[in-house]
């Protein structure tokens, strides 16, 4: 029946306080932080994010170019290059941006996970490149010269894992091209792959 509510000990005490609320308590007053409304959930888990964001891009403040990366010695015939090397995804989104200079044997070498076909630009990149793109076995498929500051796509003429980035000219000037073969420890024979 609506309306009505029978004198039973089990409805009285929700009669009691439908009718007559208590007071809240300190410990009501805390509930909310032991558990939460999943608003107040969701709340709390976007205001972490915004708060971690600076804190992972703090690694690599903008517009800085990145120098301290490991290298690798890469030979070309009797030419020695010392490659910085850019392996993770955010290393190799960074690549040479920002520098404003770099010493002639010197270059960056882009370690991608399997090959495929790999595409460079040259966005917020000062220095003019010729990237080389490589074969597993070190065996240079192309080389492509790069305009710095500009969104160009170069595009490697079949899948590699790897592309290194030189001033431009330097594989001109010593008569380096498509076809030739690079040395070092990252173009090691890999388990499956042809010798």
């Amino acid at each position: 029946m609506a309306g009505t509510a029978t004198k039973s000990p089990q409805n009285s005490h929700a009669l009691r306080a439908f009718c007559f609320p208590q007071p809240i308590t300190d410990r009501d007053r805390m509930s909310h932080l032991l558990f939460p409304s999943p608003l107040r959930a969701l709340q709390r888990l976007m205001l972490a994010a915004l708060v971690s964001v600076p804190l992972v891009s703090a690694a690599q403040p903008q517009g800085q170019p990145q120098m301290d990366l490991r290298r690798v010695e890469i030979t070309a015939g009797f030419h020695r290059i010392d490659a910085q090397v850019a392996q993770s995804p955010r290393e190799r989104e960074i690549g040479l941006m920002f520098r404003k200079e770099m010493p002639q044997q010197e270059g960056m070498v882009f370690v991608f996970e399997a090959p495929a076909v790999q595409c460079f630009w040259m966005r917020n990149t000062l220095l003019p490149l010729t990237a080389a793109f490589v074969d597993d076995d070190g065996t240079i498929v192309n080389l492509a010269d790069m305009k710095p500051m500009t969104e160009d796509s170069h595009c490697s003429r079949k899948p590699v894992r790897y592309v290194l980035e030189m001033n431009q000219g330097w594989f001109a000037k010593r008569g380096l091209q498509a076809g030739v073969k690079l040395g070092g420890p990252l173009f090691a024979t890999r388990p499956g792959a042809k010798p």
